[in-house]
């Protein structure tokens, strides 16, 4: 469809957008109603939220509308895989400027709605807002399964700690998308649409996983969350963690270690666990650490011993694109 966002009006672009849509059995009744109603038959819910905003989050000359939504929902239902539930539905807050082409909205809810499609969700609803700066607002619904869910506070000494998905592959392609290149591919891609593993959440919820977490703010970060909820110490072993060739390939040429990348990187929403020492883990899962008892030491150490650099993504810190 032609023409902006101004041009089109407020109800305008509601029915362009809901008319990209699909559904799921869970969603009892969809968008057009003053809400939506999703089933819920473990009569819990889980929920996250998140918020991305243009030029700290997400870059349109980097990233196109389609990229921006199959990475907006991705980062929401990974949260919501990450307690152990199963992904259900998604509602939308879109802030957006007058002057806005309807095609980058429209490609932005197909991202939406594909990301959506891979975790067995639908987006249900949400609202549209004239502002000044593009953002968007994602609300992740879940259910449970009758399963209790996976917090950061189960953590017990002797557990290992074991990950599923990618590791630094965003923060690599950040690095790439800086220095005003487009390749290697697979990680300026992990950067744009990054692949949460969203069977593993439920999964590791039936194996026993006793604490868990989407690596959204970094491994060491989200780690410390992990630890700091359990009130354990976790240790990684570095030498565990397989770092691609091509990401050593990029960090020569840029002159970072690329280790740095691995345990401080966010954004790759990889799966992290920790699990009782006599758990048979499939082979999608590595382990690369331990969970100790408290020490004096910080919380999360790397083989050991501190780890003094830069140890995650804080939001009122630098900028992130």
């Amino acid at each position: 469809m032609k023409g902006t966002v101004g041009e089109l009006g407020e109800f305008g672009l509601i029915r362009e957008l809901t008319s990209r849509l699909t559904t799921t059995p869970a969603v009892r009744l969809g968008p057009g109603d003053d809400a939506a109603v999703v089933a819920a038959p473990d009569r819990r819910v889980v929920a996250s939220t998140d918020i991305l905003l243009e030029g700290r989050h997400f870059r349109r000359d980097w990233s196109t509308a389609y990229d921006v939504g199959r990475k907006a929902a991705a980062q929401n239902l990974a949260d919501i895989a990450a307690m152990g539930a199963v992904p259900t539905a998604l509602l939308l807050g879109l802030v957006v400027p007058a002057e806005l082409p309807v095609t980058w909205a429209s490609e932005l809810m197909d991202g939406l709605r594909d990301e959506c499609q891979v975790a067995g969700a639908a987006v249900v609803g949400g609202d549209v807002v004239r502002g000044d700066t593009i953002t968007v607002s994602i609300t992740a619904l879940g259910d449970l399964r009758n399963h209790e869910p996976v917090t950061r506070a189960g953590a017990q000494p002797g557990d290992v700690v074991a990950y599923t998905g990618w590791l630094g592959w965003s923060a690599a392609g950040l690095a790439v998308l800086s220095r005003g290149f487009r390749s290697p591919r697979a990680f300026v891609e992990a950067h744009r649409r990054p692949e949460p593993p969203y069977h593993a959440g439920p999964a590791a919820a039936g194996l026993g996983a006793t604490a868990m977490a989407d690596v959204s703010d970094g491994l060491i970060a989200d780690l410390g969350h992990i630890a700091e909820s359990s009130k354990v110490r976790i240790d990684v072993k570095s030498a565990s963690i397989d770092i691609p060739s091509q990401m050593n390939d990029i960090g020569q040429a840029v002159g970072v270690d690329p280790l740095q990348w691995v345990l401080t990187g966010g954004e790759d929403h990889a799966i992290v666990a920790t699990f009782p020492p006599d758990v048979q883990l499939p082979a999608r899962w590595k382990v690369i650490g331990e969970v100790l008892n408290p020490s004096a030491l910080p919380q999360v150490t790397v083989d050991g011993a501190p780890w003094t650099n830069k140890s995650g993504w804080d939001h009122f810190g630098e900028i992130e694109s």
